[in-house]
């Protein structure tokens, strides 16, 4: 990835990006001639409501090693898969399907068994990722160590086995931090305290006690007896975002910006309405038109509308979210013979 700093910041009208650093897994700029709130709404859509693909349900045909099905479930779960062009997979809840197909899943598989007397590593790289899939990229697990390895999932030792069939599904870091694009997003404005929005604790001289972050030397210092700006207002915003490797940093970027927008389309088609209808809930769909859950509610019902005594999927209080005493896959809470990831 190539930028040119210059070439971005064409004019001072309107929103204004400086990339000051870029590499395949972070990127570091500023965003300025936008307001402390649509800062913030992008860095909380960068960490929450990107779709990325994520190992989500786990069917055990065999495990004898140290670790428990859902351990081991659970590490799957948090390996990066490419998700590049992830909108051609479907979410869950969109397909016509009853719990999982190509249209809105990748399946790969997992065998490793111990024949040596050494301790044998079973790594993200023995993943098979299976045909056919929405695209040539979705589901690959991501492995960026020298060695070419990727994330350790388990160790076996001799005669020890495991037999899996993992299926990824598109989500959000909203519903699981496994669907998370980002291991970090660094956000600051106004390094010099200049607003007074931070009240330093200190014993001697906050100044020494209080260091200066790389982002100060892009700011003036305030002047010595410079009377305080009551109407002052952020107008740069310094961000670093680190990807995990499943997007890279200018796609995560350019999603978060795209979900903002759906997000807002939504909320002014909801307070405009069409087609004879007005007001908010006019549609029947789930109210903002952004990323979801990959198993959406089933039986209608909004989140945040409810008359106080029932739960976000319209049941009874003393009922479960799936209705009844009865789990949401059946007999187990993770299905006849899997764990979710």
């Amino acid at each position: 990835m190539d930028y040119d700093a210059m070439a971005m910041d064409v004019e001072d009208v309107g929103p204004r990006v400086t990339v000051r650093e870029a590499a395949s897994d972070h990127v570091d700029f500023t965003l300025a001639n936008v307001d402390l709130a649509f800062a913030n709404s992008l860095r909380r859509t960068i960490l929450a409501e990107i779709p990325v693909m994520a190992i989500d349900l786990v069917e055990v045909e065999a495990n004898t090693s140290v670790l428990a099905d859902e351990f081991i479930a659970h590490r799957l779960g948090l390996i990066p898969l490419n998700s590049k062009q992830v909108d051609d997979v479907l979410y869950t809840r969109d397909c016509d399907c009853d719990q999982y197909c190509d249209n809105c899943s990748v399946t790969l598989t997992l065998h490793a068994r111990c024949t040596g007397d050494e301790i044998m590593k079973v790594y993200a790289r023995d993943l098979v990722v299976g045909e056919p899939r929405p695209n040539e990229w979705v589901g690959m697990p991501i492995i960026t160590d020298p060695e070419g390895l990727g994330s350790v999932i388990c160790k076996l030792r001799k005669g020890q086995e495991l037999r899996m069939k993992c299926i990824a599904k598109k989500g959000i870091a909203k519903e699981h931090s496994k669907w998370a694009p980002t291991s970090a997003v660094g956000f600051e404005y106004d390094p010099h305290n200049k607003l007074r929005h931070l009240d330093y604790w200190y014993e001697e001289d906050p100044a020494k006690e209080w260091p200066k972050s790389k982002n100060a030397t892009w700011e003036e210092p305030p002047q010595e007896g410079e009377p305080f700006d009551f109407d002052a207002m952020p107008s740069r915003f310094y961000f670093e975002v680190e990807s995990v490797g499943n997007l890279e940093p200018d796609a995560i970027i350019q999603q978060g910006i795209k979900v903002m927008q759906q997000k807002l389309a939504a909320v002014l088609q909801e307070l405009v309405g069409d087609d004879g209808r007005n007001g908010i809930h006019g549609d029947g769909v789930d109210g903002f038109g952004g990323p979801r859950s990959p198993d959406g509610i089933n039986g209608g019902g909004d989140y945040g509308i409810d008359q106080g005594f029932t739960t976000p999927y319209v049941n009874g209080g003393g009922a479960s979210a799936w209705g009844g005493g009865t789990t949401p896959y059946g007999a187990t809470p993770y299905g006849q013979n899997g764990w979710a990831a």
